[in-house]
Formats: C-alpha cells, structure tokens, sequence
C-alpha cells in the first residue's frame, strides 16, 4: 500500500510542476519565482523569452518526480528516497538557474 501512496504523491508532484512549467511558458506577462514578488514587465528585455526559459527550467524539475514516480512502484524505499535527495539537492539548482535566468533578462 505504501508504494502505490508514495507513487500517487510522486506523480501528483510530477504533474504539478509540469503544469507549473507550461503555465509559466505560455504566461503572457512575466512568470514569478515560487512566491516570489511579481515582475515588471518593463524591467525584462525579452518576456517571452523570460518566461519560457522559466518554464523550461520548471519542466527539467519535474523530470525528478516523474523518474521517481516508476521507482517507487517497484520499491517505496528506494523511490522515495530518491524523490527527496534529488528533489532536495534540486531546491538550490533551481534558485541559481532562475537568478540566471532574471539577470539575462533583466534590463
């Protein structure tokens, strides 16, 4: 029962972020940063380009919960841990990839 929870909760995460990745990509005013302040249009070069980028780095995230979502099927453990390490480890990736993402953008 386990496995097929955490599998759920894995691919509810997946589907989350990969929402929150075409979301951002076809936003038409700039995309925010988690809960972060709204953004200026006027402050970026190119929104467009802004907000896909933001998108695009969304959907790479959510790559680690759909390679978790199979493992944990097979074993919870596993799985789970995997989930959380790279999901963990992806929090400061994810921070550095956005500030790079702002200041190509920012004017």
């Amino acid at each position: 029962m386990g496995d097929k929870l955490l599998f759920i909760i894995t691919l509810a995460a997946a589907v989350l972020f990969t929402a929150i990745g075409v979301f951002a990509w076809r936003r038409k005013k700039p995309m925010w940063f988690w809960i972060g302040p709204d953004i200026d249009p006027a402050s970026l070069t190119d929104v467009p380009a802004y907000n896909r980028a933001n998108g695009k780095m969304w959907l790479v995230y959510s790559l680690i919960f759909w390679l978790s979502a199979p493992v944990c099927l097979v074993d919870d453990v596993v799985g789970g841990l995997l989930m959380v390490i790279l999901a963990l480890a992806g929090l400061p990736v994810l921070a550095a990839v956005y500030k790079k993402i702002y200041r190509k953008y920012h004017i």
